[in-house]
């Protein structure tokens, strides 16, 4: 497992050399700087914690400088951490760039995504509406709030209400090209959040 913070510029589209033309999104992920080491005898779990995009001095408390400090670097904006790598490979205070990724690799990509505000079950849920006649008196209400004997609602029941952003995973986007001169991962396909939000990139779980 190997991952690396980036924010996400856009989107645009790249031809592969058999002619196909493919759709992809322009990652900028700048060198992260490992933070941290956490280990099962002191933390009860391994990984490493990624710092990404330096903070104005005066934004930063003590607690933060004081933690920068021992990797010798800078205090960061985001920091998160990736589970299931190998500590062996990292150091406190190294960089991690985007050449970890060749081209072709299989990974998944984390991010915030859109918030779209109050909206009702048809945007919500992908609820049918009811016929748009005069006489029908249901258009798009949510429906059925199901047995009287209960009294209640039944948590889960599909309501209107605040939709995106929520944490979403895509996985299995290929790589198609990395670019470490100008620390640039173009990925197939679309991935969460809008432009400029950060995305955690990290290697497939899932891929075959």
């Amino acid at each position: 497992m190997k991952g690396i913070l980036g924010r996400k510029i856009g989107m645009t589209q790249v031809f592969a050399e058999n002619g196909d033309l493919i759709p992809v999104t322009v990652i900028q992920a700048n060198p992260n700087v490992v933070l941290q080491k956490k280990t099962i005898e002191n933390d009860g779990y391994e990984a490493i914690q990624l710092g990404f995009e330096d903070l104005r001095e005066k934004l930063a408390n003590k607690p933060q400088k004081g933690h920068a400090a021992k990797a010798n670097t800078t205090p960061k904006r985001f920091i998160r951490e990736i589970r299931g790598v190998n500590l062996a490979e990292y150091e406190v205070g190294q960089e991690v760039k985007v050449d970890i990724f060749n081209e072709g690799e299989i990974v998944d990509v984390t991010g915030t995504s859109k918030g779209k505000g109050f909206q009702g079950v048809i945007k919500r849920h992908g609820q049918s509406r009811g016929p748009m006649a005069h006489g029908s008196r249901y258009h798009r209400r949510p429906g059925s709030m199901g047995p009287i004997a209960p009294n209640r609602v039944f948590k889960s029941k599909e309501l209107p209400g605040r939709m995106g952003g929520e944490r979403v995973t895509v996985q299995n986007l290929k790589v198609v090209k990395v670019d470490p001169e100008r620390n640039l991962i173009l990925i197939k396909g679309n991935v969460p959040g809008p432009n400029k939000g950060l995305v955690i990139i990290k290697s497939a779980v899932k891929a075959k």
